[in-house]
């Protein structure tokens, strides 16, 4: 029978904890599985920065990227791979350049997703360039940053439009902190969004191709502790319109790994961040959910590699639109959404292919994350992270985590 090796590559920056695990797991599942006559092996390696021609073959059949949102270099070789070579990437580096939070809300709201009010305001100040005074001199209107605050209402949150792990955000409650807040915004483009006041429930939903997880999620709380440790606390219709929502928004964007977070306040789910080029990955703030992201990782990309899945450079928003315009509530137009978002993703396809090559995944996984493997590479990024002094306290912390995600996975399939 002829042998075909797939080749999966990670283009890596910081990263440490999830790499390691993710290519011991990977080694121990000692993947060779039959698809259409064909014997499959499997190899993974890291992906080097250096230089290359544009004419160089490519020896991936699929990159999981984490460099492209900021690191130009690897964003153009990705590129090239694609157009060149039909690499398969995770996340589409066109889309993943373009679409920023501020373009994400406004196809979502075209959509009737739920996002709260959202206003751009002119940065505070500039960079010195030849046109500027005369175009500002020309074209630009004073306008009251009291009167846009009222019209929205306080309170309200000021984020740069595109932006990303909290920085830059302020939460805005009176006209001093607001104008405090657009004095030190300095020249980037802001935004001013009402805030979701009261809410009941704060949400991260992590989405990894047709795959996703629900964290209750704590944005007050020490980076370690943001992500709660909590499982089944939400119902089932709120577990289906965040899943529909961040099946959409992906399938939307052409995003296989992105993470949506959503408030519940006034009787509805309100996406308020859904355009994360580089979803958290590190055990240091997943910890008890980090299992869940190996795992979903290792499916999904061998499921691209041994199934030659096809890169969607272009997308196709006009299905989308066309039921935007449909005279239907939103959830049954979310319903309509997820269908596309289902064949996107190959849902049913995904599913047959795990069930018949990757059963083994959940126990060898459970295994492993018990294993001085995860200890150590736990430790690693502690001590990237954290003071010597704490060291040992956080490594502890976060191995007694994956423990608990242990026990409790050993109860659910028991």
């Amino acid at each position: 029978m002829p042998e075909r090796t797939r080749h999966i590559g990670l283009s890596l920056g910081a990263d440490i904890c999830w790499p390691i695990c993710y290519e011991a797991l990977f080694d121990q599942l000692d993947l060779k599985f039959d698809i259409d006559g064909v014997t499959q092996r499997f190899e993974v390696e890291r992906v080097a920065i250096e230089p290359f021609s544009l004419s160089q073959p490519v020896n991936y059949d699929v990159v999981i990227d984490r460099l492209t949102h900021w690191y130009h270099t690897s964003r153009e070789w990705i590129k090239k791979a694609i157009l060149t070579d039909d690499l398969y990437v995770y996340n589409n580096p066109w889309s993943l350049q373009s679409m920023e939070k501020h373009t994400s809300y406004c196809a979502m709201m075209r959509l009737g997703f739920p996002v709260p009010e959202t206003w751009v305001v002119p940065p505070k100040a500039y960079v010195e360039s030849p046109d500027l005074k005369q175009t500002l001199a020309q074209y630009a209107r004073l306008f009251n940053l009291d009167d846009i605050a009222e019209q929205i209402g306080y309170p309200l949150f000021m984020k740069p439009y595109d932006g990303g792990a909290w920085v830059g955000v302020t939460s805005i409650r009176d006209s001093e902190t607001l104008h405090n807040a657009y004095d030190e915004s300095g020249t980037r483009l802001m935004h001013l969004q009402k805030g979701v006041i009261p809410h009941d429930a704060f949400v991260r939903c992590v989405g990894l191709g047709p795959q996703w997880r629900f964290v209750n999620y704590d944005p007050a709380a020490p980076l370690h502790d943001r992500y709660r440790m909590e499982t089944n606390f939400l119902s089932e219709s709120d577990e289906s319109t965040l899943a529909r929502m961040t099946m959409v928004i992906n399938a939307f964007l052409g995003w296989d790994f992105n993470s949506c977070e959503a408030l519940h306040g006034n009787g509805i789910w309100q996406p308020i961040d859904f355009a994360n080029a580089c979803p958290d990955s590190q055990v240091t703030s997943l910890h008890f959910h980090f299992p869940w992201l190996i795992k979903a990782n290792l499916r999904w990309s061998i499921y691209c590699a041994a199934t030659d899945r096809s890169m969607h450079t272009n997308l196709n928003w006009e299905d989308y639109f066309k039921i935007a315009a449909k005279d239907l509530s939103f959830d049954e137009k979310l319903d309509e959404y997820s269908k596309l978002a289902l064949d996107y993703f190959e849902y049913d396809d995904f599913l047959e292919f795990c069930d018949r090559h990757l059963a083994h995944l959940d126990e060898t996984a459970h295994e492993f994350f018990g294993s001085d493997i995860v200890r150590d590479a736990i430790r690693q990024k502690v001590i990237a992270l954290y003071p010597s002094h704490e060291i040992d306290e956080f490594s502890d912390l976060f191995w007694n985590r994956i423990q608990d995600w242990r026990k409790l996975d050993a109860a659910e399939r028991s």
